[in-house]
């Protein structure tokens, strides 16, 4: 059974169809890249599965249940994490303090409760552990490469045990070491049953850690296909128009 099933979905904004009966599914553990021309529906798509806004028309189906968000944290208390793309962390905070950032472990009794800093350390260190990441809970943000910032946002996901995380340009503007890690970070995530929607401009990198890949042009699916049976050069002129559908 897929972990999620979009069934007909539509975004209008006035006069606008960002999209138009979108059908998309991924399962358990499945890494899924989203592709597609600036103005595809990419990000409306991400958008509406993150519960920043609802469709228009059309279902969402967690696990084959019906779900309706009115807003992100009703998402999130479905499994769905969103790493985006400026990865919302604070420069001048510890790795540590960016993983619990607004989910603070506190001790002692009410009024009198603080942080427990050593708790979120040992459990952000737990995370970097699983994801195989070199980042330190202790190590200050503003110090990290792209790598270890992605690290830190990616374990943030993990407090809520998530069944589905969306990666919103992870790649972008980072060295070559740095990608490499971050695609050894969404092998991490898959390896733990994990589903990844990875939104990309960089064909390498879609084809290096996806099973399937989805193009959106122009609002609308024109492919959905294993990787194993297309080629950068397909999905090129699927997203350039050149290719229809496939």
């Amino acid at each position: 059974m897929s972990v999620l099933e979009l069934r007909g979905i539509a975004k209008h904004f006035g006069a606008i169809h960002a999209l138009n009966g979108v059908d998309f599914s991924i399962a358990e553990g499945e890494v899924v890249g989203l592709m597609g021309d600036n103005g595809a529906g990419k990000s409306t798509l991400v958008k509406i599965i993150a519960g920043n806004f609802p469709p228009s028309h059309g279902e969402i189906r967690l696990s084959g249940k019906v779900e309706h968000f009115s807003k992100p944290i009703d998402a999130r208390e479905k499994g769905i994490e969103v790493v985006y793309q400026d990865l919302a962390l604070a420069n001048n905070l510890t790795a540590a303090q960016n993983v619990f950032l607004g989910r603070e472990i506190t001790k002692g009794v009410w009024p009198f409760r603080v942080l427990d800093k050593q708790a979120m350390i040992d459990r952000s260190a737990e995370l970097f552990g699983e994801l195989k990441s070199e980042t330190r809970p202790r190590d200050l943000v503003e110090k990290m490469s792209g790598g270890q910032r992605q690290a830190v946002a990616i374990a943030r996901t993990r407090l809520s045990n998530p069944k589905i995380v969306l990666m919103d340009e992870p790649t972008a503007a980072i060295s070559v070491r740095q990608v490499a890690e971050v695609l050894e970070l969404i092998r991490r995530l898959k390896a733990q049953k994990i589903a990844v929607i990875l939104i990309s401009h960089r064909m390498p990198d879609v084809f290096a850690v996806c099973d399937r890949v989805a193009v959106l042009r122009r609002g609308q699916k024109v492919a959905d296909k294993r990787v194993a049976d297309s080629s950068p050069e397909e999905v090129t002129g699927l997203i350039t128009g050149a290719i229809l559908a496939a």
